[in-house]
């Protein structure tokens, strides 16, 4: 774990984003203690491909789907199971 200080983390901001980025934990300091963690933002889900696609296509239940309320619903699964 590194710490640097307000001071510190400007004059030095790029050089913490690569060690941040890098799987090092920073943290910034005012008057000695902790108050910043400098991490990097978690990245999203992946976007969809074509075989993603497909997939759901296949997996889609063919024909209308019969019309029932939320209870019926879980009362009618329940007891396929």
């Amino acid at each position: 774990m590194a710490t640097v200080s307000i001071a510190e983390a400007g004059n030095r901001l790029s050089d913490l984003i690569d060690r941040a980025l890098s799987g090092k934990q920073i943290f910034i300091t005012r008057d000695g203690r902790p108050f910043i963690a400098v991490k990097p933002v978690p990245q999203g889900p992946r976007p969809l491909a074509a075989a993603d696609l497909d997939w759901l296509a296949e997996q889609r239940r063919q024909g209308p789907i019969p019309p029932e309320d939320a209870g019926t619903a879980v009362r009618r699964l329940r007891d396929e199971g």
